[in-house]
């Protein structure tokens, strides 16, 4: 493998979600293969204190990985260490698949969608499509229309989740170190959650703090969510059988093929995982839809005009030879 192979697929790797946009992702290049390991600099303890949603970012990553490298001509297996460290092993492919082109030029398109949704039900069909993205037993996809009750139940908890992590200063303190306020901010810095991407104008920083400090608390919040969550389609709720890293990264693959999935059907998506992150609201959320798995990731789906795309790091911040 060239250089110039591995750093393209690396420049796609890296176009997977994250939370807060933090990009915790490191790469070592080889003769015959590429490590990919977490950048435990970027972890998040207060939201994610046992690093479930930095493994699952990292499984999202290896997700585009893996159509990027057949995007290149080869093909990758994957061994993944107990540790989180991956290692991508490329061998060159014998013949082309076209479905990988297909995949493959949603990585660029894909974003998080944070807008009021259409309202507009996605249909069956699309929902068949989306459910059947998962190709292992560890990680089930489950799909909750909306006015359905479990749908409702989901909005329920976004609201408890709110409440509580908004009532919580070491958690607003955690989330604003990661907000970029203007245009100038996120440019010096290249990731965190940007102005843009939650539809905001470009404003003078101090003023934008100002902004955000009085929208940072839930009755405002719960306000903005409820409207959102109306408009949506659909809630997806992704489970594990067991909260261990290797499940995590393999959860982030199944998550991001769904992403690139639905981005191909013209369906955006955004995280709601706030009953997720908290202990408490988990463990009942698990008992009160009659989850197997415990549940790690929640979007909600639906139809939406296009947003702005978090910005990515320099190429040359993730490489580490």
């Amino acid at each position: 493998m060239n250089r110039k192979d591995a750093l393209f697929i690396i420049e796609q790797t890296v176009k997977a979600p994250s939370g807060h946009n933090t990009q915790p992702w490191l790469f070592g290049i080889d003769e015959n293969y590429i490590r990919i390991y977490p950048d435990i600099s970027k972890c998040l303890p207060i939201v994610d204190p046992d690093n479930r949603e930095l493994f699952v970012s990292l499984g999202c990553a290896v997700e585009n990985f893996f159509w990027a490298a057949q995007k290149r001509g080869y093909n990758v297996t994957f061994d993944i260490r107990k540790d989180g460290e991956v290692f991508a092993i490329l061998t060159c492919a014998k013949e082309k698949n076209d479905s990988v082109l297909e995949m493959f030029d949603q990585i660029s398109v894909r974003q998080t969608n944070r807008k009021i949704y259409s309202g507009e039900k996605i249909s069956s069909d699309i929902i068949g499509v989306l459910e059947s993205v998962s190709w292992t037993d560890c990680v089930k996809v489950h799909l909750f229309p909306n006015r359905s009750d479990s749908f409702d139940l989901l909005k329920n908890y976004i609201v408890n989740g709110n409440t509580i992590q908004l009532r919580d200063k070491v958690f607003k303190n955690e989330l604003k170190k990661w907000m970029r306020y203007n245009y100038k901010h996120a440019m010096e810095t290249k990731d965190g959650l940007s102005y843009s991407v939650f539809g905001a104008p470009d404003l003078p920083r101090f003023v934008s703090e100002l902004v955000m400090e009085t929208c940072l608390n839930p009755l405002i919040q719960n306000r903005s969510d409820s409207k959102k969550i109306e408009s949506s389609s659909h809630f997806a709720l992704f489970t594990v059988p067991e909260n261990d890293i290797i499940n995590w990264i393999m959860l982030g693959r199944v998550l991001q093929r769904f992403l690139l999935k639905a981005t191909q059907c013209g369906i955006a998506c955004a995280f709601m995982n706030q009953p997720c992150e908290i202990a408490e609201l988990s463990v009942t959320l698990r008992q009160n839809l009659f989850l197997s798995g415990y549940p790690v990731i929640l979007l909600r789906v639906g139809y939406a005009l296009p947003a702005a795309h978090s910005l990515r790091r320099p190429l040359s911040c993730f490489i580490k030879d």
